[in-house]
């Protein structure tokens, strides 16, 4: 978003060791601390941060197990994501092709459960290697223990540390991809839906797919001095989803109520509870039907909606933090009294509040 001021004090870990010594360090003291890994979802203020930046730079790919076509891969949390999936990709392994172009650290992918065209993290994810704040002790972490959902984990629900490291399980089919999940990628492979294609062209349609949106980093372009998506979709009741115009895209996010057949004279069995039903909204549907258009920026702010999508802010050149902020507010404020839906932010927000 290349908004932000400076900390009182950065450090730089480049082993594990070094990230846990410095984690330590600063969760004994009395000052705040943040860690940073690629800082791409990262949004701050540009008022100084007083306390510890650790920035997690450790490297390393290691091949820890594998079966007949199972791939399992320890992952240092410093580890470029991109460079990881292109990895993977020249090696012809699948389950991670479809989350190319996204930035980042690979440390930073199950804190939010990244996903996109289909896949996410939590699909191949195996356990995180985790230093505890609270209890200080240094924990492998299996993923059935992390709650992913949609963008969140147990480390957006609270629980404070550092993922130093993560490791993967992948497939190996021969360099073909895992089924094609999503209509937009299919339609650009010109497959259907489940089908397999070359790992490679899966990351090379996602590539394209993701510069057209101004989702990959071009010096040379504003829209992609963002942080990405800003808002994620939201998760509403059905009942609330019926208030919508029914040209709103909506998805279930669990199984429908089950259909039930009672003969006549005999009573209906009370059903098994049930979670309430719940159904996926489009964000960037939600924010161009509220009247917000590609490129929209308010009366002299130097941050802007992006060009080319409604759900990145983008700045435009020499915004701060708190015209992001403010533009971020407005299309939140915009979108709840059209619909009645707020909008949550993805990025992490330090100094700033919507």
């Amino acid at each position: 978003m290349q908004v932000g001021g400076e900390p009182a004090r950065l450090v730089e870990a480049t082993t594990t060791d070094e990230l846990l010594a410095a984690v330590r360090e600063a969760s004994l003291g009395d000052d705040p601390w943040f860690v940073l890994g690629g800082g791409s979802n990262t949004v701050a203020s540009d008022e100084p941060f007083d306390g510890t930046v650790v920035r997690v730079a450790t490297r390393g790919v290691e091949r820890v197990d594998s079966d007949d076509d199972r791939v399992h891969l320890r992952v240092a949390a410093g580890e470029p994501w991109d460079d990881l999936v292109a990895y993977t990709v020249e090696q012809g392994w699948s389950g991670l092709e479809a989350l190319s172009g996204i930035p980042g650290s690979t440390g930073a992918s199950p804190i939010q459960n990244i996903g996109a065209y289909g896949q996410e993290v939590a699909s191949t994810l195996v356990a995180v290697d985790f230093l505890d704040d609270d209890s200080g002790e240094f924990v492998r972490i299996p993923a059935a223990n992390l709650d992913l959902g949609y963008r969140t984990s147990v480390f957006k629900q609270g629980r404070r540390g550092v993922v130093t490291a993560v490791e993967f399980a992948l497939t190996d089919h021969g360099g073909a991809s895992e089924q094609v999940a999503y209509p937009q990628l299919a339609k650009a492979l010109d497959v259907e839906l489940g089908a397999r294609v070359s790992v490679a062209d899966v990351r090379s349609s996602v590539l394209a797919l993701r510069a057209a949106k101004g989702m990959v980093l071009d010096p040379d372009d504003r829209d992609t001095a963002s942080s990405g998506s800003f808002f994620t979709n939201p998760i509403v009741s059905r009942a609330d989803a019926s208030t919508l115009p029914a040209d709103a895209p909506r998805w279930p996010t669990g199984p429908e109520p089950e259909r039930r057949v009672v003969p006549l004279g005999e009573e209906p069995a009370a059903p098994a509870p049930r979670a309430p039903a719940e159904v996926k909204l489009s964000a960037a549907w939600l924010i161009e039907h509220a009247g917000i258009a590609k490129g929209f920026r308010l009366p002299g702010s130097r941050a802007a909606v992006s060009s080319k999508h409604t759900l990145a802010l983008t700045n435009r050149g020499g915004a701060t933090g708190d015209e992001v902020a403010e533009l971020a507010r407005y299309v939140q404020q915009r979108v709840q009294s059209e619909f009645g839906v707020l909008l949550h932010p993805e990025p992490v927000l330090l100094g700033l509040s919507l």
